[in-house]
């Protein structure tokens, strides 16, 4: 993780008392943020279920890539110190080795993720009720691609659709 540290370096810190929330759960994408020192808690519903306290830990990131509110609360538990990245798909597309740093980050997390609903439902395969949906649930976590891909270049950024003087759809001389 220390590699994002790395990526980040020439960007702002910031000092964040012990206490604040850095990201709220269903705040619009924003910053991401960084971990230079201290520590972490994530929570969901105010159910805390991490604490980080690695330098180059990364918080936000999900929410500026999926483009969607924020799934979770981040809050200092003591004070810290984080880089602040302002433009986080701009960094992304800009810093390839970051991008593929918060790849491996997330890759790692929904690893775990899944090894733990794995267990889950070898532990309550038998079982009926709410705890006999762990397999349907799994089922979902690892069909899920995500939205779909467009095309697009920069001579046709929009792609995916029939352009005005094209009325087929066809692209000409293709």
């Amino acid at each position: 993780m220390t590699d994002l540290l790395a990526f980040s370096d020439d960007l702002p810190v910031e000092p964040v008392p012990a206490g604040d929330v850095l990201i709220a759960e269903g705040s619009q994408p924003g910053r991401m943020l960084v971990l230079v020192s201290g520590e972490v808690v994530v929570e969901r519903d105010g159910v805390p279920f991490a604490r980080i306290d690695t330098p180059g830990a990364v918080f936000g990131e999900m929410s500026a890539v999926l483009e969607r509110p924020a799934t979770a609360t981040v809050r200092a538990v003591s004070d810290l110190r984080v880089h602040v990245i302002d433009d986080p798909l701009g960094f992304l597309t800009d810093r390839p080795g970051a991008a593929l740093t918060v790849l491996r980050t997330t890759a790692s997390r929904l690893d775990g993720l899944t090894h733990y609903l794995v267990d889950v439902k070898h532990q309550f395969a038998d079982a009926g009720g709410h705890l006999g949906v762990v397999d349907q649930i799994l089922d979902k976590l690892v069909h899920h691609q995500g939205p779909s891909a467009r095309t697009g270049s920069a001579r046709d950024p929009e792609g995916d659709h029939a352009h005005p003087d094209d009325a087929s759809g066809q692209a000409e001389g293709l």
